[in-house]
């Protein structure tokens, strides 16, 4: 990990300037700078140096965000502790149904021997991308937020909050979706609040789950179960999603344990044994954000920066590393021909390749929440017929798992698994 001031080895004068080290910012980062060697490329993050370390949570790494991370040579420090998904089940019922239908299945994988997605520990998805980045020689500087930037025709110049300026062709903010820099750059927002939140936390179990994925639709929101790796201990584990309506949510978490284990055992079952919360659980709010625009004078917005889109899909992650791979070899390629990395023009054809994508998976999102998280008898019907459909249709089938592997539509060249 590299952790050290602006005044230190960070060159006053940088190439590019990222906002953010969670996983969409050092991605930037080490995507630039691996094909770029030239370039100067620094990370910025606001958050105190080790608090990356301290996140339980796991994420759904899409198989074309896989490529890309073999690409950018840090897979083979993740892969030993990555759960391949082997299997996906949805089904559509209330807790207290004594009898679960399953309506569609999927097949693990996109390619013989190769998972449509993996479950990975967002602390160790973190620290890989930190070790490659230090290999790179790129600054991350921590515990400083950017606290003003004023952009020209030549260049952005950053101010930190510790007093400390640096000047780049280009700023990108990766800062979440929140975030602080898209708004000093007067980007607007669509953005709306599901009345929703999403619980999150690892729960131990007696029996293995060989791989297999779940998703409920009950009617306060999904409740999906991700396999996770053993750990140390051996120990079977898996990550939980709970989707209920953000009242409901904050008395579970904040309750009495004996409750929430109760209702999750309501949810989760026994079929994989006697069941326990292995961490302490937290919740989340849920919304759709979608910036306006996804660049302005000198600055581009990446990840949840750009887009926050509801977890019914699990794909804000896998969203995001599209972001960085449209991106970096846009630059790239401008770089190559000897145009201006931070100009609009330059700028414009990122955002043209990812809005409307983004915007697509906004939709489908919101519109899946709101098929989804009700109880109306008629509306079950239909929606279960039309999983009943899918199950039936092999060609159909087959166009989610693409969708789902993030192999779908106009995919940038890191997410083929190739060198920009």
């Amino acid at each position: 990990m590299v952790d050290h001031r602006a005044d230190a080895k960070t060159p006053a004068s940088l190439d590019v300037l990222i906002a953010g080290a969670g996983y969409v910012g050092l991605t930037a980062a080490v995507s630039l700078k691996q094909a770029r060697p030239s370039l100067a490329v620094a990370v910025v993050d606001a958050a105190p140096a080790d608090v990356w370390q301290k996140d339980g949570r796991a994420s759904a790494i899409a198989a074309a965000a896989s490529r890309m991370l073999d690409q950018l040579g840090v897979w083979n420090e993740i892969a030993p502790q990555a759960q391949a998904i082997t299997e996906m089940i949805i089904t559509d019922s209330r807790a207290s149904d004594p009898v679960r239908p399953v309506f569609l299945t999927f097949d693990g994988e996109v390619a013989p021997g190769e998972p449509f997605a993996h479950m990975v520990a967002n602390k160790d998805l973190n620290g890989a991308l930190r070790q490659r980045a230090e290999k790179l020689g790129i600054d991350i500087i921590e515990g400083v937020a950017v606290s003003a930037f004023d952009s020209n025709g030549a260049g952005i110049t950053v101010h930190l909050a510790d007093g400390a300026t640096l000047k780049a062709r280009l700023l990108v903010a990766a800062d979440g979706v929140n975030s602080k820099l898209r708004d000093m750059a007067g980007i607007k927002t669509v953005k709306w609040q599901y009345g929703q939140s999403g619980i999150v936390c690892t729960v131990a179990h007696e029996r293995p789950h060989n791989g297999r994925a779940e998703e409920h639709f009950l009617p306060a929101g999904p409740f999906a179960t991700l396999p996770l790796k053993p750990d140390k201990d051996g120990t079977n584990r898996s990550s939980i999603v709970w989707v209920e309506r953000s009242e409901d949510a904050e008395k579970l978490v904040d309750g009495d344990d004996l409750v929430f284990e109760h209702e999750l055992e309501q949810r989760f079952g026994l079929k994989l044994g006697e069941i326990h919360v292995a961490d302490k659980p937290r919740a989340w709010p849920l919304g759709l954000t979608i910036a306006r625009a996804f660049v302005a004078p000198r600055i581009a917005l990446a990840g949840d920066a750009a887009h926050g889109i509801h977890p019914i899909a699990g794909q804000g992650l896998n969203l995001g590393f599209k972001d960085v791979a449209a991106l970096a070899e846009v630059l790239v390629e401008a770089d190559r021909l000897g145009q201006d990395i931070g100009a609009l023009n330059v700028l414009e054809r990122y955002q043209q390749w990812r809005r409307f994508d983004t915007l697509q998976m906004g939709v489908t999102t919101d519109v899946l929440n709101r098929l989804f998280s009700n109880d109306i008898g008629p509306l079950r019907t239909v929606r279960d017929i039309g999983l009943g459909l899918v199950e039936r249709m092999p060609l159909l089938k087959d166009f989610f798992i693409r969708q789902a592997s993030g192999l779908s539509g106009d995919t940038p060249k890191l997410l083929k698994g190739e060198a920009i």
